[in-house]
């Protein structure tokens, strides 16, 4: 760019005209320096040079990106003056910057009025209004488009698919997939991640997967909309497995895939997993120490702080947090929440008075984490107290959640009938999370009686949870009544309530290992089994009873 100005500083006045001109706009904006270009445009007014439609569409394009919506709409005067406004590639420029400023009316009466209308102008349309959320506006004009006989290009039906992806359009999402198979796009990679995208968001995901695996070539965008299917699915296993067939196939991942990673590793515990990551991030410089203001850094680092709290590794999970120079409120939150579930009460609270301390404002959240500290360590008077506090010196309103944790506290310090009075007489109408927090502790301290009275009230908000009647047949076991713990059964078989399988997992080396209850479906469950009997038999050695814990 430099040379380019110094040969154009060099030229003669009356050598330069309007070809030289529009050479040093479009240097500057390729280059990423529209600003530059624009005020090179304003000097090229000054001197009398007239822009020409070469000028016009990059210039427009460089005011798009330094969003100057008002000098595009004085562009827009200039070429109407000049007869430009409804050459094709002038009029197409103005109908994007339009479309990307939202200025809907401006950008329709534009396209109704160009005389001449190729399959980018069309393209153009269909994917404004799809990104700018007007999705009836962007079907109509696909319609309109195919009435009049326009030729169907890809990007037009990634257009498409885009709005039925947002919508949940699944029925017609699948036809265009038909078409696109028909025109003979069925095989094109930016369309194959937009119908893994869709049937992803349709909650198809054995469609996206069925695409994903027949596709001859995949991008890094094709194993991001897949990742982010299974991930958003729950499939947070599946999610792990693609990332390191990602790794094998030799695609690079992205802050973007990471993203989508980091919180599969945290569902399942995979710490090894998320250590890899997060080294992945530092090797590659996707990691940032915090230093930047910039909004998806500090996100990201909220992430990494995430995995690593949900794993149990809060010694790693310090250590981020330590680097970090911007913390948001979340960054506490997790660092709260995380020594809160693992035990640690008093490092959980020590964290909060250095929160105060630093000028963060703690909020809902923070003080679900905080009440939730004292509820795991025992700190009963600690927790009442913070109840008290939060509206009269916090600001911060208590609700079922905060509510929740007290209950959750008391219920497991013994405190049963305080628990329930709570539960009673507060301010906002217990939930069942409230109440089942109350049946879990009548299971813990062995009162069956208690446990029939806040049975009862969770079964009338919630009959068909089967946690509830998992619950109270645990009471009963405990109490040893198991003609009540039949009747329990019997009730659930009468409400076609039905327990889902317990699971468990384990990360080793070559990945996670996931089982269900008497599962017989692992390549090694001989062994596996032949090892748990041998340290069962250990362990009754030693006075284990099974049925007294």
């Amino acid at each position: 760019m430099n040379q380019a100005l110094l040969v154009f500083n060099s030229t003669p006045d009356y050598d330069r005209n309007v070809f030289t001109h529009n050479a040093i706009i479009s240097g500057f904006v390729s280059n990423g320096l529209p600003r530059y270009g624009f005020e090179f445009y304003k000097e090229m007014r000054r001197l009398g040079v007239l822009p020409d439609k070469v000028t016009f569409p990059c210039l427009i394009k460089g005011l798009c990106e330094i969003m100057e919506v008002y000098e595009v709409k004085n562009i827009h005067g200039l070429a109407f003056k000049l007869g430009l406004e409804l050459d094709v590639f002038v009029g197409s420029a103005l109908i994007s910057a339009y479309l990307k400023f939202e200025l809907m009316d401006e950008a329709h009466e534009l396209f109704d009025r160009m005389p001449e209308r190729d399959v980018v102008l069309w393209n153009s349309m269909v994917n404004g209004c799809a990104q700018t959320g007007k999705f009836n506006e962007a079907l109509g004009i696909f319609r309109k488009m195919r009435k009049e006989g326009v030729t169907i290009s890809g990007f037009t039906a990634t257009g498409v698919l885009s709005v039925f992806a947002v919508t949940g359009d699944f029925d017609k999402g699948r036809m265009v997939h038909g078409f696109v198979i028909k025109i003979g796009f069925g095989s094109d990679v930016s369309i194959c991640n937009a119908l893994i995208d869709m049937y992803g968001k349709c909650k198809f995901v054995a469609n996206a997967l069925e695409i994903f695996e027949t596709m001859d070539d995949r991008d890094i965008f094709s194993w991001n909309s897949i990742i982010s299917v299974t991930e958003q699915s729950g499939d947070h296993d599946g999610t792990l497995r693609l990332f390191n067939r990602m790794f094998d196939d030799g695609i690079c991942p992205d802050l973007l895939t990471i993203k989508t990673v980091l919180p599969a590793c945290s569902h399942v515990a995979a710490l090894m997993h998320g250590r890899e990551i997060h080294r992945y991030m530092i090797v590659n410089e996707l990691a940032k120490d915090g230093k930047s203001g910039d909004v998806n850094n500090v996100l990201l680092n909220n992430a990494i702080l995430d995995m690593y709290a949900k794993c149990g590794s809060m010694r790693d999970a310090h250590l981020v947090f330590n680097k970090m120079i911007c913390k948001d409120v979340a960054s506490w939150n997790i660092m709260i929440m995380g020594y809160g579930m693992h035990g640690y009460g008093n490092e959980a609270l020590g964290l909060f008075s250095q929160m105060c301390d630093a000028g963060v404002e703690p909020n809902e959240v923070t003080f679900v984490g905080v009440l939730s500290a004292c509820s795991h360590a025992g700190f009963v008077i600690q927790g009442q107290e913070f109840l008290r506090q939060m509206e009269l010196k916090y600001g911060v309103v208590p609700t079922i959640e905060h509510y929740a944790c007290i209950i959750d506290m008391l219920g497991r310090a013994g405190q049963l009938e305080e628990a329930y009075k709570l539960a009673q007489t507060m301010p906002v109408k217990a939930n069942t999370v409230a109440w089942r927090a109350l049946l879990a502790a009548c299971q813990l301290h062995c009162n069956a009686d208690l446990a029939e009275v806040v049975a009862r009230q969770v079964f009338e908000l919630d009959p068909g949870h089967c946690g509830s009647y998992v619950l109270m047949s645990n009471v009963y076991v405990t109490a040893g009544q198991y003609e009540e713990v039949l009747d329990v059964r019997h009730t659930m078989r009468q409400q076609n309530v039905k327990k889902a399988p317990g699971c468990s997992w384990i990360e080793l080396k070559n990945g996670l290992h996931t089982f269900i209850t008497s599962d017989q479906t692992h390549p090694e469950a001989n062994c596996i089994y032949l090892v748990l009997h041998l340290l069962t038999s250990r362990l009754r050695e030693q006075g284990y009873m099974p049925h007294l814990c």
